[in-house]
């Protein structure tokens, strides 16, 4: 891959579809009473997180990308990547701290790898604690 390329997780699409039928389920029941608006938010929040969190991988670095923010690590910071027990991608960086990779699960980890150019960092097999 040309560093220029870059890689993208998302979650699956069927959250999205699942909150588009949640927010046509609820409107009659907003609809009854005024009071009863903000039920909508639930799955317009859903929807908007299913579409917009996930991680994007360059060979510069990550952007772990949230409903409302993003954060972007460099390589160099990053000192380990790894799984939870869940199953969940993380990466141990160099200020002791432990990120979780968005949308990034372990069996995903050897094609994050590959885009980084570089060795991988730390023992991508292991668990994190």
């Amino acid at each position: 891959m040309s560093s220029s390329d870059t890689l993208r997780f998302r979650h699956n699409q069927a959250l999205l579809v699942a909150a588009v039928v949640a927010f046509f389920g609820a409107l009659p029941l907003a609809a009854a009473r005024w009071y009863l608006l903000p039920v909508l938010l639930v799955p317009l929040l859903l929807g908007g997180w299913a579409w917009r969190a996930g991680t994007d991988v360059t060979a510069q670095g990550l952007c772990l990308r949230a409903l409302a923010g993003q954060r972007r690590v460099r390589w160099e910071q990053i000192v380990e990547l790894g799984a939870d027990p869940a199953g969940r991608a993380v990466a141990r960086l160099t200020d002791g701290q432990t990120v979780t990779l968005p949308a990034v699960r372990r069996d995903d980890l050897p094609r994050l790898v590959a885009v980084t150019e570089r060795p991988a960092p730390g023992p991508a097999d292991q668990s994190i604690q």
